[in-house]
């Protein structure tokens, strides 16, 4: 599996995976409802112009996997990090963010933040086994008060900010 930047052929491709990884969701205390819409694939086009978004593929150039961000200054903000159903559990997340990592470090970014379920496993934990931290509230950036304030909206508790300091 390789991990590269995104090119505008894979763009229909985005939707249908983050639709798939919501599957992994089922048996947890998270409501199926807010998570059951997917990014267009037009809604991904910025990312693709930045140079922010990733997919990971199965070697025969079809994505499975796909990261994307938003890049403002020093930062890179993870809006949205999925892998397809079939694939998780391989691996191929942690390729991925690794290789983002590294793409952010090289670029000079002082961090990456994120918003996550704080408890589910392959959410808060993995990002915490990753070098993240969750952010506490005395410390939060405006932008990212907003995203959790707008997350609760939409029904979805449990969620947290996090930081990795590059």
């Amino acid at each position: 599996m390789r991990v590269r930047l995104a090119i505008k052929a894979d763009l229909p491709r985005l939707p249908e995976i983050e639709l798939s990884a919501v599957d992994a969701f089922q048996n947890t205390s998270i409501p199926p409802g807010p998570l059951s819409t997917a990014t267009p694939a037009e809604g991904w086009r910025d990312a693709l112009e930045q140079g922010t978004l990733w997919v990971v593929d199965d070697q025969q150039g079809t994505p499975i996997g796909f990261l994307g961000g938003h890049r403002d200054g020093g930062e890179l903000h993870i809006l949205e990090f999925d892998v397809e159903a079939g694939h998780q559990g391989k691996g191929l997340g942690r390729l991925m963010l690794n290789h983002v990592i590294a793409w952010a470090r090289a670029e000079g970014l002082s961090e990456l933040t994120l918003t996550t379920f704080r408890n589910i496993a392959w959410n808060g934990p993995f990002y915490a086994k990753m070098g993240f931290a969750e952010i506490a509230d005395a410390d939060m950036p405006e932008h990212l008060a907003e995203t959790l304030k707008a997350e609760r909206a939409r029904n979805l508790e449990a969620r947290c900010a996090m930081r990795l300091v590059l």
